[in-house]
């Protein structure tokens, strides 16, 4: 069991005070379940290109970010990154089949600004599900809707164009766009950031 204990009490409430929010858009946490965070949670800050899971490691934790963006992604055997994902503040980041088997993953989970987030590790969270149903409720709704974003990325990829994929992160992501590189956004979309550019453009000039 993990105490949150970086910085003064203050700043560690404001923390907990947003995810305490957060959970309140599912099911909200009663007094005893809001004491509880601040026991398994841990606070972390992450500079900008450190990472919070690699290739081949054990994934041992459930993220929150509280600020900043993170991104989830694979490297092809060229080398080459392909972003699955970008998690930026009040959602949730994991690589599900490594953190519920235990077994290395295959993804890396890296941060795309400096950015400050909350972990609970496998066995608390389990731990949590058993002793407190609200929390096996919220985070099966957590999970439920990260598996609809990859369903609704899955058929974005295989029946729309470049241009309405990028319509469509626009939407899915409307606060990232121009807190991100072209390089980032184009390799989540399959594109290169110079095809990029030019759907960029005709955005701008559309009537």
């Amino acid at each position: 069991m993990f105490k949150l204990g970086l910085g003064a009490d203050k700043q560690v409430n404001v923390l907990i005070e947003k995810l305490e929010q957060h959970f309140n858009n599912y099911f909200p946490l009663n007094a005893e379940e809001r004491d509880v965070l601040k026991t398994f949670f841990i606070e972390r800050r992450i500079k900008r290109r450190q990472f919070v899971l690699q290739q081949g490691d054990v994934c041992r934790h459930f993220t929150f970010v509280v600020s900043g963006c993170l991104k989830m992604y694979a490297v092809d055997a060229n080398g080459k990154e392909h972003n699955l994902e970008f998690i930026a503040e009040n959602d949730w980041a994991t690589d599900l089949g490594s953190f519920y088997s235990e077994k290395p993953g295959k993804l890396y989970i890296e941060a795309v600004e400096p950015s400050t987030i909350l972990q609970i590790r496998h066995d608390d969270l389990i731990y949590l599900y058993v002793h407190f149903q609200k929390f096996d409720h919220n985070f099966r709704v957590i999970i439920e809707q990260k598996y609809i974003e990859l369903q609704n990325r899955v058929l974005q990829n295989i029946s729309s164009s470049a241009d309405e994929r990028y319509e469509y992160f626009l939407k899915q992501y409307p606060n990232l766009a121009n807190r991100l590189p072209n390089t980032q956004i184009a390799s989540y979309l399959g594109i290169t950031p110079e095809f990029l550019s030019s759907i960029r453009k005709k955005l701008i000039y559309k009537p």
